[in-house]
């Protein structure tokens, strides 16, 4: 299926150069929004379109459309490709939709996103979508265990590799990832739904106070 992009700012989605950009037309019934998140509140529905695919980042879909009592949804979808943190993009694609996004949409922004060779979920619209809603509250958990002198971060990866099959353990990806990232990410969630898995554990602050204070001088 074909499609244009608009660029409103840096795409955590697609690097520069990346297949999915340059195999773009310059008009097409899908209208993809990259780095939008830098832009809440600014796009309107266009009926003449298929689908508008916004970019997200941490924050809803409704920063950028508005909400109204539930009722929301239309031509717009909201999509993220999955990364762990600074790492290279992921060939997830969460795609995003209110209670009323048209199945036209949803289809349009699966069938652009498969074509590229990603893999696509359907996410409702909630801060954190699937994945980070799963998996922070486990990294904070490994953090305040290595606080907590559990086990060493070496160990505690080893029996995540070894005893649970996973590909890496949970202290050298949040770490790698970017522990300030992970701050930027439990704090949103934990503002948005209070839970206490989502407080950012305290090596997160301290990664996070660290980016501030540099940024600063």
């Amino acid at each position: 299926m074909k499609y244009s992009i608009v660029k409103q700012g840096e795409s955590r989605s697609f690097r520069e150069g990346d297949a999915f950009t340059t195999d773009a037309t310059k008009e097409a019934g899908v209208v993809v929004y990259l780095g939008a998140f830098l832009s809440p509140g600014s796009h309107q529905v266009d009926e003449t379109k298929q689908a508008i695919l916004i970019e997200l980042d941490i924050e809803c879909l409704g920063l950028h459309t508005g909400e109204s009592a539930g009722d929301e949804g239309s031509n717009i979808v909201g999509f993220a490709r999955y990364r762990n943190g600074n790492d290279a993009p992921s060939d997830l694609v969460e795609l995003v939709c209110q209670p009323h996004t048209t199945e036209s949409a949803i289809d349009a922004a699966r069938e652009v996103f498969e074509g590229a060779g990603l893999k696509v979920v359907v996410s409702a619209d909630q801060a954190g979508r699937i994945i980070d809603r799963l998996v922070r509250p486990k990294y904070n958990a490994a953090l305040r265990f290595l606080d907590e002198g559990l086990a060493s971060a070496k160990d505690m990866d080893l029996t995540c590799r070894l005893g649970l099959g996973y590909p890496d353990g949970p202290i050298e990806r949040v770490e790698r990832g970017n522990l300030a990232r992970h701050y930027e990410i439990t704090q949103a969630l934990f503002e948005t739904y209070g839970t206490p898995g989502f407080a950012p554990a305290r090596r997160a602050v301290v990664a996070h106070e660290r980016k501030r204070r540099v940024e600063d001088d």
